[in-house]
């Protein structure tokens, strides 16, 4: 596809006008608007250009999987917000049939109006961040308005909202530590993954500051997921065997309560756990998880308020540190934790 120099070159404009027209700057001749346009309909790039500046009514979604119950539930939230602004939604699971690039092409030869990115691609601790880093770069410069939801990225200039994770892992912690454990051990998502390190120095910080060694024998690295709970939760079974856990989600906690129940320790008499997320079946399962809740609809109501203020052409350009929000989990004590 045709790049930001290949239309201005056709345009005979510089490549800081063609920026301009793309992003309805003002202080431009509506001769020169129209001639940058025209070569816009005409060049491969057309979709994307005109797709960032036609008024469609409608917005992208696009999450990384719906098989963990947090993904639907954050899609459901962001479609709710977005409807009542007035916009319909195209979903997209951009680790499924398609690619997020694949799907931000689709979504902008449909011409969408902005897209509202939950844990993307550039969170994802398997790809290389600056090769990532350089097409959301590219996405902005073309016109694309965007806001990330739980990826936070501080090198791009892309509204950011997500939730505290070093508050989520130092919660938990205190919690168990308040019940009397001191042997609290964490199933945690990948190492690289941002979530889990903010979980785990969240963690170290409530051992620590209870006076209690936050030992790396008792942290268990696995995939996100029901399998890697049960994988981390083995790992730390084999050694020295934590009285209480902390997980990286309410999936993984699933899975960490069927290893543990497997070889023998039942939640909570033997094993206290806590979960991240407060998915719907964290309040039904057996026993009820403890967990700590995103609070899914203010952040969902916060993306696309800003997504739609960015679309909006009377409301004044700012930086996305001026705008990027944090919002405090909240504990949620059921079952799966006791005293000792």
């Amino acid at each position: 596809m045709a790049g930001l120099a290949d239309i201005a070159q056709a345009a005979g404009v510089s490549v800081s006008t063609v920026s301009r027209v793309l992003n309805r700057k003002a202080g431009i001749k509506e001769e020169t608007r129209q001639r940058v346009l025209e070569v816009l309909n005409q060049m491969p790039h057309t979709a994307r250009g005109t797709g960032a500046l036609r008024r469609t009514g409608v917005i992208g979604l696009l999450v990384p999987e719906l098989s963990n119950p947090i993904f639907p539930a954050f899609a459901e939230a962001l479609e709710s917000r977005a409807s009542l602004a007035g916009y319909s939604s195209l979903l997209c699971n951009t680790r499924a049939a398609m690619t997020e690039k694949e799907y931000v092409r689709m979504l902008v030869a449909r011409g969408v109006e902005g897209m509202i990115f939950v844990s993307p691609e550039i969170a994802n601790p398997d790809n290389d961040e600056r090769r990532t880093r350089g097409y959301y770069e590219e996405l902005r410069a073309e016109g694309v308005r965007m806001v990330f939801v739980n990826g936070s990225a501080p090198s791009l200039d892309v509204p950011d909202i997500t939730v505290d994770e070093h508050l989520a892992g130092y919660a938990a912690a205190r919690h168990l530590l308040e019940l009397g454990h001191r042997r609290i051990g964490f199933v945690s998502g990948p190492a690289r993954a941002l979530p889990s390190r903010m979980k785990r120095a969240g963690w170290a910080a409530a051992l620590e500051e209870a006076g209690v060694e936050p030992r790396a024998d008792l942290v268990a690295h696995a995939p996100f997921g029901a399998e890697g709970g049960a994988q981390a939760m083995g790992e730390l079974l084999d050694g020295p065997r934590p009285t209480a856990v902390l997980c990286s989600s309410d999936v993984m906690a699933l899975g960490a309560m069927r290893e543990a129940k497997r070889r023998g320790s039942a939640t909570p008499e033997d094993l206290s756990v806590v979960g991240f997320d407060d998915i719907p079946l964290a309040a039904y399962c057996q026993p009820a998880l403890t967990t700590l809740a995103q609070p899914i609809h203010d952040m969902a109501a916060a993306a696309v308020d800003e997504l739609t203020r960015q679309l909006d052409p009377d409301e004044p350009v700012r930086a996305s540190t001026d705008f990027s929000r944090m919002f405090r989990p909240h504990l949620i004590v059921r079952e799966s934790t006791r005293s000792l």
